[in-house]
């Protein structure tokens, strides 16, 4: 079993076959009836083979009949299949129903290599964007609705639901449950090209009230984002704000990921660093040394003492 690690971060790899949440539990239960289905029909294949490579010969005679021919080559599949489809669709057909009224929802976007994440009031409008995260409070669904800014992507948390394709110009739905606080680990589960391997992201469930407070910081700009200061002057000399926004200030870049609340995020980079100030400013430095092919450009223009300066101002947006 693969469960959150002890210092909050996702355990990784996540588990395929360790369910965390409702959503998660159906999609469980038809994996194993597939395995036990796949394992049968291999051992009956087995004993036909073995039948007619050593049995009598009035059994591979029969065997090799028209009749046990179109049983076992067509009808069989046939009612196989098509079983295993019914089941399947009725066991899974709630994961991506239409919101319900009320309905927590949330907008992911696979982008190249990263995921936006855009927090929707009841109306199906935006309240803020966070990057590579996904907050939810424990005990509650949460409708996630998954879009493509560029190419074919995949959304796979497999310990709270199952892997829905992101397809540019269509959107698709999805159920999320985590039934306790914890990390959960997920990943782009369709090649997407260049650094796919490296884009990750983590679910993180709350306790209602803890997730009520995480809610109303993150809604709000973070305290003393527009202070002047060596790490804003840097952000802005560098042009920054070009591809990011940051609440609060006249940075509304829309490109890059949203940094008004960068600071508390668990990771960088789509999951592939921790994020502290010294990742964060070897990350500005030169992040295609650390994910070649990202779309972010390296700064080695910068100074150390710039580096240590907005590495800082963006380590206190909380």
């Amino acid at each position: 079993m693969t469960s959150p690690a002890a210092d909050g971060t996702a355990a990784w790899p996540p588990a395929a076959l360790d369910p965390a949440g409702p959503f998660a539990g159906p999609l469980n239960t038809l994996s194993w009836v597939l395995f036990a289905m796949g394992g049968a029909v291999l051992l009956i294949v087995l004993i036909a083979l073995g039948v007619a490579l050593f049995g009598p010969r009035r059994w591979r005679t029969r065997l090799g009949g028209a009749k046990l021919v179109w049983i076992g080559g067509f009808a069989f599949p046939v009612v196989v299949l098509s079983a295993l489809l019914i089941y399947g669709l009725g066991l899974t057909s709630h994961l991506t129903q239409e919101p319900a009224p009320g309905e927590m929802r949330v907008r992911v976007t696979g982008e190249m290599w990263w995921w936006r994440v855009a927090y929707l009031d009841a109306q199906g409008r935006e309240g803020f964007q966070d990057a590579n995260e996904i907050h939810i409070p424990t005990g509650r669904p949460v409708l996630l609705e998954l879009d493509s800014a560029d190419v074919i992507h995949s959304f796979w948390v497999p310990r709270l639901s199952g892997k829905v394709d992101m397809i540019p110009g269509r959107r698709n739905l999805m159920r999320i449950q985590a039934d306790e606080p914890g990390a959960y680990g997920g990943q782009c589960a369709e090649y997407c090209g260049g650094p796919h391997a490296l884009m990750g992201l983590v679910v993180v469930a709350h306790e209602p009230a803890d997730y009520a407070a995480w809610l109303g910081k993150q809604s709000a700009p973070a305290a003393g984002a527009a202070q002047p200061g060596a790490g804003i002057e840097v952000f802005a000399r560098a042009g920054c704000g070009s591809c990011h926004s940051v609440a609060g200030t006249a940075f509304n870049g829309l490109a890059g990921p949203d940094l008004s609340h960068v600071g508390s995020r668990r990771t960088l980079g789509a999951g592939i660093l921790p994020n502290n100030q010294g990742t964060m400013a070897g990350w500005i430095s030169d992040s295609q040394s650390i994910k070649p092919g990202n779309r972010m450009p390296a700064y080695p223009v910068l100074t150390g003492q710039e580096l240590r300066d907005v590495s800082a101002w963006l380590e206190s947006l909380k």
